[in-house]
């Protein structure tokens, strides 16, 4: 619904990836649990309605009892409407509150309506027409707040082969494309006919080392590992471009991003350098290096849903070779069985890192939680990841996501290789249709055609 037009939230991104109001006019907190927050007093739903503090509450409390994130993120004790206004209490503190409700899940929809032709009420200034899983059906809302928009329809279409997608844009079908295969941007770069908008965003390709492998235990061993890697090769000739070799768990144009690290350099003699101080070489001269009698063997577990992920694989399996590693690839679906059960030496995963926009998502799920496959512990770590939870101002909290990062790769816990770059490519006359880094607002109000 958001990234359609058919929908939007309390708050939204802008292009830094700051908040700002949208459906709100702006908040006050009230204490560390509480926030009042003032909605627009011009917004109507699709059926006409006024979209007031109780028709918000009323969503927010659906949201709680029907999503699966939602709760633990929300974690909300009450919420009272009044007027133009909602006051949400959380058990938490309200650190990421608003944050969370930018999220997609927190669209603002009417919920007395349901749904209707399989779409749902929303405030945006596309009015759904129909949906099913394979396309949706959109027409200007009249009583947009915003003025109507100056495109009449929209036809979305889900086409997952990436071949038909392609020319599909070619042939004049579409007029604009959101998931092109990498291969396919040369195409359209030096055609005039064509215009292509990027943006890099927090989905990161990372590995993850697991610290119950004794091998990988000693810090050398993983860093020859890391400075084996050249992320700027993978991304040119494998990515063809479209990703942008990362330092840490954020691109540089977030607030704490790769600005301020450092990382791990591509360096093959270093690694080898490493190995040898590790007490890795190859005694028999077989092109592997050995310890103790024993080679040195790693165990790569990734997925195939991610293309690119099976290419950083081979890629991986083939550099490691030059030095005297045998990478023995796992690429399964069933990869989160592997990865909960410890069954790997490294996981490589794409993970989003700030979907909100702020970065204590990444800390508290895949550094200290639940995602934390590789059992990774640093009790710095741990008490600076609390240390962010309890934090409010803003730019403390990017100094200590910093500080975070900066310590795991010190560590080398994870090795960061590319941040995913999205691209939307158009016909020439599309206007007002960018990409954004966290893939949400696809088609906005500002849409237009010439």
């Amino acid at each position: 619904a958001i990234r359609y037009g058919i929908g939007e939230t309390l708050f939204r991104f802008t292009n830094n990836m700051e908040l700002e109001p949208w459906l709100a006019t702006g908040y006050e907190q009230l204490d560390d649990y509480t926030v009042k927050i003032s909605l627009r007093d011009d917004v109507t739903f699709h059926n006409g309605k006024k979209m007031t503090g109780e028709s918000v509450k009323k969503c927010l409390e659906r949201l709680i009892q029907m999503n699966d994130r939602a709760p633990s993120d929300l974690n909300i004790e009450s919420i009272i409407a009044q007027g133009q206004n909602v006051t949400i209490k959380s058990k938490n503190k309200v650190t990421v509150l608003l944050n969370s409700l930018a999220d997609p899940y927190g669209c603002i929809i009417d919920v007395d309506e349901g749904l209707h032709n399989g779409v749902c009420i929303g405030t945006g200034p596309y009015k759904g027409v129909s949906a099913d899983d394979n396309s949706l059906s959109g027409e200007a809302y009249d009583n947009y707040y915003g003025g109507k928009a100056k495109v009449n329809k929209i036809e979305v279409s889900k086409i997952t082969d990436g071949d038909t997608l392609t020319m599909a844009l070619q042939n004049g079908e579409i007029d604009a494309t959101q998931g092109l295969p990498y291969s396919s941007y040369n195409l359209f770069e030096e055609n005039d006919q064509f215009k292509i908008s990027s943006a890099d965003t927090s989905r990161v390709y990372q590995v993850a080392f697991n610290f119950d492998t004794p091998v990988l235990q000693d810090l050398k061993v993983r860093q020859a590992i890391c400075s084996a890697i050249d992320k700027d090769a993978f991304c040119k000739t494998l990515l063809n471009g479209r990703g942008t070799p990362a330092v840490g768990a954020f691109p540089s144009n977030f607030e704490f991003g790769n600005n301020a690290l450092t990382g791990p350099s591509f360096d093959k003699e270093k690694s080898k350098s490493l190995l040898a101080e590790a007490g890795w070489i190859d005694t028999d001269g077989d092109g592997y290096v050995d310890k103790d009698g024993e080679k040195l063997s790693i165990n790569w577990l990734t997925y195939p849903t991610r293309l690119e992920q099976p290419k950083l694989a081979e890629y991986a399996q083939a550099t490691l070779k030059d030095i005297g590693i045998d990478v023995q690839v796992n690429n399964t679906s069933d990869h989160r069985t592997f990865a909960e059960n410890g069954d790997f030496d490294v996981y490589v995963s794409s993970t989003t890192t700030a979907p909100t926009g702020d970065p204590e998502y990444f800390f508290t799920s895949t550094v200290v939680g639940s995602k934390n496959y590789g059992k990774y512990q640093n009790d710095e770590v741990t008490k600076l990841t609390e240390k962010l939870h309890q934090t409010f101002d803003k730019d403390e909290r990017g100094k200590l996501a910093v500080e975070l990062q900066q310590d795991i790769l010190d560590d080398d816990a994870f090795f960061f290789v590319s941040h995913l770059n999205m691209g939307i490519v158009t016909k020439s006359n599309v206007k007002g249709m960018a990409a954004h880094p966290c893939d949400y607002y696809e088609i906005t109000a500002d849409l237009d055609i010439e």
